[in-house]
């Protein structure tokens, strides 16, 4: 198991004053989610780590994830194991302490900030979690805490790119008309229609329409970047049997 000290946070100025930090594979050497490869021991003391590099005492709360719209609002951390942690797909906390943890392996990690309120949250949004509102859910839950939307800073992490992400015609058909934007013809494959799906700008886009104004993508295309992230589209197509995480963090100090 690789040391934190071997692999760069990277940050977000928009998120600047709030600790925060997405996280990589380093080269394939960490995996983060107790979901992927490794001994489910190695994958808490690695969190842990991970937290401690966030905020020195900082405590992780992760949740389960299972691609849907929940939130949980976070008072007091549970115990960072395989089994038993509270199923959602984001969570929001005002409690100065917390590091919040999101993984991910091409799906979109969002990290949010309402400095001024004290509110923090982390979403993970695949297509299914951003279409069925966990984006506009974590904003509702962030207000919930005190936080204003008009102040309410939104950074996407590492994420499969447009160009890296084919889909087909019953995938698409699960889009409003209005989203015929986010897709770009790809050539067929077995005389199947196939496209190019921009998650990316669909999170954006759901982000913008939410009333978020300060929001920002690192560009991070976790598919290509083979050295850097892990990728769930990129181990499937190499009929790898499981895929690594990389995880995302946020906390007030």
């Amino acid at each position: 198991m690789a040391e934190l000290a071997d692999f760069a946070i990277e940050s977000h100025a928009l998120l600047g004053g709030v600790p925060h930090g997405f996280f990589g594979s380093a080269g394939g050497a960490q995996q983060f989610g107790f979901g992927g490869p490794g001994d489910p021991a190695d994958v808490r003391v690695l969190r842990a780590a991970a937290a401690e590099a966030i905020l020195g005492g900082g405590q992780l709360a992760a949740p389960h994830q299972v691609h849907s719209p929940d939130v949980v609002t976070v008072t007091q951390v549970w115990d960072d194991a395989a089994e038993g942690r509270p199923v959602a797909d984001a969570v929001v906390t005002a409690v100065p302490g917390i590091v919040l943890g999101i993984v991910t392996a091409d799906c979109g990690p969002i990290l949010f900030a309402d400095r001024e309120a004290g509110v923090v949250g982390a979403a993970h949004a695949g297509w299914r979690g951003a279409v069925e509102g966990v984006l506009e859910n974590t904003i509702a839950a962030m207000e919930a805490l005190g936080a204003r939307r008009a102040n309410i800073a939104a950074v996407l992490g590492p994420t499969i790119a447009q160009a890296s992400y084919e889909v087909d015609a019953p995938f698409r058909a699960r889009f409003a008309a209005e989203d015929e934007r986010f897709f770009a013809p790809a050539p067929a494959r077995e005389g199947t229609a196939r496209w190019h799906f921009d998650l990316p700008g669909y999170i954006m886009a759901r982000l913008a329409q939410a009333g978020l104004s300060k929001i920002a993508d690192l560009g991070r295309d976790t598919f290509s970047h083979v050295a850097r992230y892990h990728s769930h589209r990129r181990s499937t197509q190499a009929c790898e049997a499981n895929y690594g995480r990389q995880i995302s963090m946020i906390a007030l100090p």
